[in-house]
């Protein structure tokens, strides 16, 4: 009977090359098609063409372990790179827990600790060429009102440092060296700034959790923060029962099968590698459930080769609506915690089409680990 054959990628020569001798190594037969047979090493648009009945297999590894060198890579850098994890703030009761969460997993892994509060204060300069009938706060009056909401904030900060010291002092909470900084401006840009600045291991911040009303979501700074990070982010509803990252028993790990995720994966294990965790894999993509299946257990295997050391199991969602397949997920698993990777999007797309991520806060009442790829 003849071998029906099907492109599996479309590479350049080299790159084809590397991913038969791969695919070879796993049992797995692969051929070369459209190959320019005078010069072979600058052809592009090479085929790599397997057995069909051998591409359950081949999705397995193909994506993962192309990517493999990268996430090692970067994974060496997190290592050798200063530990700091900062901690947004804004003097809420949930921003205290955010605060206590991430002193302790400073503390765990030896790091400092930076809060950062971003305040806005409204000031229209004298010069501003237009005409209103409205008073307006300009000038002097401007400058005097920018000083007193420095000057309340400045008392915020130095209250909120007087319970950490209180709170370290009494051994409630661990003892680790910390600094704060105060910066004006729009809050979700500031953060992001500073965040590129400090290059932080990992950026901590409190959400209000699904009961908040609805403005509260339209003007989260946590969420527009999640959108635009570039440093892995821990969102901490209010309402979660523990504040020490030791007690997380059952991590969820989102997966859509990308090439991201396995390099999300690898930051990930750098973060927790402090803490033994059961590791839950779980599917956001649509495709049918025999493929999620497949491909959950294929990532489940070579993930598991990777990180001898690691508890990975797999679970297929429901079909249905995503998030609620997801929080049912969470409830019947028991998961303290789900890690999402996420990248930049434009401003429309994120006004649109907001990232799962971002829905999950406003969704359920689960910590968010949100890994930038």
């Amino acid at each position: 009977m003849e071998k029906q054959l099907v492109t599996l990628a479309i590479h350049t020569y080299e790159k084809a090359q590397i991913l038969k001798t791969l695919l070879e190594a796993e049992g797995i037969e692969a051929y070369i098609h459209n190959v320019n047979q005078i010069q072979p090493v600058i052809s592009a648009g090479v085929r790599v063409r397997i057995n069909e009945k051998d591409l359950p297999h081949a999705l397995r590894i193909i994506e993962d372990t192309q990517c493999l060198s990268e996430a090692t890579d970067e994974q060496g850098a997190d290592e050798n790179a200063p530990k700091k994890v900062l901690i947004p703030i804004d003097f809420s009761d949930y921003s205290i827990k955010a605060c206590e969460t991430g002193i302790r997993h400073a503390a765990r892994i030896d790091a400092e600790v930076m809060l950062l509060h971003a305040y806005f204060s409204a000031y229209i300069p004298s010069a501003l060429p237009f005409a209103t009938r409205d008073p307006i706060v300009t000038g002097t009056a401007g400058n005097e009102s920018i000083q007193a909401v420095y000057k309340r904030v400045q008392t915020d900060i130095e209250n909120m440092c007087t319970l950490i010291n209180r709170k370290m002092e009494s051994g409630e909470w661990p003892r680790v060296k910390y600094n704060y900084i105060l910066k004006e401006g729009v809050p979700e840009e500031e953060i992001l700034e500073y965040a590129k600045e400090y290059r932080p291991t990992l950026m901590v911040m409190g959400t209000r959790g699904k009961n908040q009303k609805n403005i509260d979501l339209i003007g989260s700074v946590t969420g527009e923060v999640i959108e635009q990070t570039q440093t892995p982010l821990l969102a901490i509803p209010e309402h979660v029962p523990y504040s020490d990252l030791g007690e997380c028993r059952r991590v969820a790990f989102a997966t859509s099968f990308n090439k991201r995720d396995i390099e999300a994966f690898g930051r990930f294990v750098t973060i927790f590698k402090e803490y033994p965790v059961q590791i839950e894999l779980f599917n956001i993509s649509t495709s049918h459930n025999e493929w999620n299946e497949i491909r959950l257990a294929g990532m489940d295997e070579y993930l598991t080769k990777q990180h001898p050391g690691l508890n990975i199991e797999h679970t297929v969602l429901h079909d249905g609506d995503l998030l609620d397949s997801i929080q049912t997920f969470v409830e019947e698993k028991r998961i303290d915690m789900i890690a999402f990777s996420t990248y930049r999007r434009s401003m429309i797309t994120r006004i649109f089409n907001p990232s799962i991520a971002r829905k999950m806060i406003f969704h359920g009442n689960t910590p968010l680990l949100v890994i930038p790829i």
